[in-house]
């Protein structure tokens, strides 16, 4: 089974943080399927950077190609599908980046790790938390 993590849920996972789930913390250790990220996550984290609101030490980029190479993720590009559904997609779920990750569940039929309960509002959409 794939597996597609939401911004928090990919922190808490390379951060070693104990607010990940330990099902979910389980189910991506355990997958055999690939863990994949949005890019949306990664521009999400750029701007609280950019924000001051996080902070990485290094090179952005450095950490992410060391992150993905790490723990063996895998990225899921953003098509124009991906964001085609959003035009239909119900507005219940106000962050853009998120919107787009419910997108992509969607679209790739692909559970999503996320402890954002909103994700439930949206029929189809598999959360595992």
């Amino acid at each position: 089974m794939n597996l597609l993590l939401d911004t928090q849920a990919l922190l808490w996972f390379i951060l070693d943080d104990s607010r990940l789930s330990k099902k979910a913390l389980n189910l991506i250790l355990e997958t055999k399927g690939f863990v994949l990220v949005s890019p949306a996550s990664i521009w999400e984290i750029a701007i609280k950077i950019s924000l001051g609101k996080y902070k990485l030490t290094g090179d952005f980029q450095q950490f992410w190609d060391n992150q993905f190479h790490i723990n063996d993720l895998k990225l899921l590009p953003v098509s124009v599908a991906h964001v085609a559904r959003i035009v239909n997609l119900p507005y219940h779920h106000r962050d853009p980046f998120d919107r787009l990750i419910i997108a992509q569940s969607l679209m790739e039929k692909i559970p999503v790790v996320s402890s954002d309960a909103m994700f439930d509002i949206y029929s189809g959409v598999d959360r595992i938390w």
